[in-house]
């Protein structure tokens, strides 16, 4: 029987394109809402065309001391420069990065899996403590 893990794939985001890269303060208050941004291609850019593009960013949260993760959000990216015209003729293109905003009572773990229409699925992590 087939495992998801078996198909997210993990690397250095300075030097592959399909990795997530969390940006936020390592350290947060405790019940204060902070920002997050997730993106893909900070150092080696991935492109955004019809063919080859990133389809979805998930990100999630896993408590220290939790068995589980939570979902903080799912942000789809649609446009991709496809129009009647034909592919990369359109005239809106979505950039494969979000910022969103939450807050936790617990130090963990900050986790994104990204989608790529061609490479599949690609996983970025970041600790999170709390002050």
């Amino acid at each position: 029987m087939a495992n998801i893990s078996e198909f997210i794939q993990q690397a250095d985001w300075r030097a592959e394109k399909h990795v997530p890269v969390i940006e936020c303060p390592d350290t947060v208050q405790a019940g204060e809402f902070f920002d997050v941004k997730v993106s893909l291609g900070k150092e080696v850019a991935h492109p955004n065309t019809t063919e080859h593009h990133i389809a979805w960013i998930t990100l999630y949260f896993k408590p220290a001391d939790d068995k589980f993760i939570y979902q903080v959000g799912h942000y789809e990216f649609s446009a991709h420069g496809q129009s009647a015209k034909g592919a990369n003729e359109g005239p809106v293109y979505t950039f494969h990065g979000v910022t969103t905003s939450f807050k936790t009572t617990q130090p963990g773990s900050l986790i994104a899996v990204a989608h790529c229409n061609i490479h599949g699925l690609w996983q970025g992590s970041k600790e999170i403590a709390l002050a």
